[in-house]
């Protein structure tokens, strides 16, 4: 049994801009082929603002109006952002990254059963090791 995909904010950019690989789209579409639902989690804003703020990512959507079309993709679900998944980032185990943002990622994850779609070479790194369930896109 397959776990369903949370996107990584990378994935999710890519998801939006229309970029991601032909092998990641191909996943996306057999599993909403098979009624799956995709997740993003709500830190995935955050970040969106982050790379608005800098100048990373430029968009004419607002940041949040960026994250909220993400969001409300028919096969599209958000995330809780539970206590209990923000005290989990903090105890994640093996060298886990540093970045806040993937250790949220990550223990969503886990707490919720799915995979994680991104490029992310630290958390497909922490894939490899065994940690989290992931998919590179």
């Amino acid at each position: 049994m397959s776990r369903p995909i949370l996107l990584d904010t990378c994935a999710a950019i890519w998801m939006a801009e229309d970029t991601l690989s032909d092998a990641a789209t191909g996943v996306l579409e057999e599993r909403h082929a098979g009624g799956e639902l995709t997740f993003l989690s709500p830190i995935t804003a955050w970040e969106l603002g982050l790379l608005f703020s800098r100048g990373r990512l430029r968009s004419p959507l607002s940041p949040l109006e960026y994250f909220r079309r993400l969001s409300t993709i028919p096969t599209m679900k958000t995330t809780p952002l539970s206590s209990e998944i923000l005290v989990a980032s903090s105890f994640l185990p093996g060298v886990a990254p540093r970045d806040p943002a993937d250790r949220i990622i990550i223990a969503t994850a886990r707490e919720l059963g799915l995979t994680v779609m991104t490029r992310d070479l630290v958390l497909l790194d922490y894939a490899k090791a065994g940690y989290i369930h992931a998919v590179e896109c």
